[in-house]
């Protein structure tokens, strides 16, 4: 049985190599292992944590190589609210502070359907924003609203400061539900952020 608790299941090193192994299970031309096809048994918490700035930790200490972060985030689930790293032969919890992801860098360029918006995570992933990928947007603690972007079945990316106020440049008002409501467009649909009249007057 493993131990709960801060006392890591097993090594760095040797969940990397499980990392590695499932990363080989990967669908051709996805690039992703098929983690949601994969139910093993719970083989208790890891000390692994995910700050709000996105910086991964393993017991305390930053893990300053991209690349192993970048692997750690193939084989990341999410179920029942809480984070897990999964492998076909075990699940591991880690705790994550906010979102699992960070929305670092935004592209907006010309579609078929207008306007659409492509986002890039600190693990350098690009999200392409559409109905599948929709943004979502919470009142934030520090005032104002902080945006999120759906990356992956229940995986959500926190988009930066910087790139919100991106958003609000290229916000529009459109009438939602017999509402006006401000929000930004993307691959042809309209996700609002606010009551138009309210982001009028804190403009």
């Amino acid at each position: 049985m493993a131990k709960q608790g801060r006392e890591p299941v097993r090594s760095l090193e040797g969940l990397t190599a499980a990392a590695k192994g499932a990363a080989n299970a990967a669908t051709p031309g996805k690039g992703l292992p098929p983690v949601h096809l994969w139910n093993p048994p719970f083989c208790g918490d890891l000390d692994m944590r995910i700050a709000a700035d996105g910086t991964w930790y393993y017991m305390g200490t930053p893990i300053g190589r991209p690349a192993l972060v970048r692997l750690f985030s193939t084989i990341l689930k999410r179920e029942d609210g809480k984070h897990f790293l999964v492998t076909p032969v075990e699940k591991v919890g880690i705790r994550v502070d906010d979102a699992p992801f960070l929305a670092v860098e935004m592209l907006k360029e010309q579609s078929q359907e207008g306007w659409s918006l492509r986002f890039r995570t600190n693990v350098d992933d690009w999200v392409a924003c559409d109905s599948a990928h929709p943004l979502r947007f919470e009142a934030s603690a520090a005032g104002g609203l902080t945006p999120y972007l759906h990356v992956r079945a229940d995986l959500w990316a926190k988009v930066t400061r910087a790139l919100y106020y991106d958003l609000v440049d290229i916000g529009e008002e459109r009438m939602v539900d017999g509402r006006e409501m401000f929000g930004v467009a993307s691959s042809g649909v309209f996700f609002a952020m606010a009551d138009a009249e309210a982001v009028r007057g804190a403009l």
